[in-house]
């Protein structure tokens, strides 16, 4: 929707893909998918979820056996975005770098954007 001709609209990095691809297996799912919602103390969050179905609106990047698919509401918010999936003493789980974003909550679970982004 929001894409550049042959360009993806996010970038997977191996480590992420290779989690996607184990978990997809595993549960039998054709995608992550990924969107935003209003809500935590910086005003918007991401959302992640295993689903059956690609619904024909997605953003779809295939990558070595992961399938990624963005929400229509969330692809002007994620262009750009890199997901990586990161292992440290304490926690796991997939980061987000995105260029969208200019301010986040001390704690990493909310974000926010350049209002000329959400006021359209």
């Amino acid at each position: 929707m929001f894409g550049i001709p042959g360009k993806q609209a996010v970038s997977i990095t191996d480590k992420a893909a290779a989690q996607i691809a184990k978990l997809m297996t595993k549960d039998g799912s054709q995608g992550l998918r990924i969107g935003i919602k209003k809500g935590g103390c910086a005003g918007m969050e991401y959302t992640m979820e295993y689903v059956s179905e690609v619904d024909p609106l997605d953003e779809v990047v295939d990558q070595d056996g992961a399938r990624v698919m963005i929400a229509p509401m969330a692809q002007m918010f994620l262009f750009g975005t890199e997901i990586d999936y990161e292992v440290s003493l304490l926690e796991s789980g997939f980061k987000f770098r995105n260029p969208n974003v200019v301010d986040a909550c001390g704690c990493g679970e909310s974000i926010k954007f350049n209002e000329d982004i959400t006021a359209s």
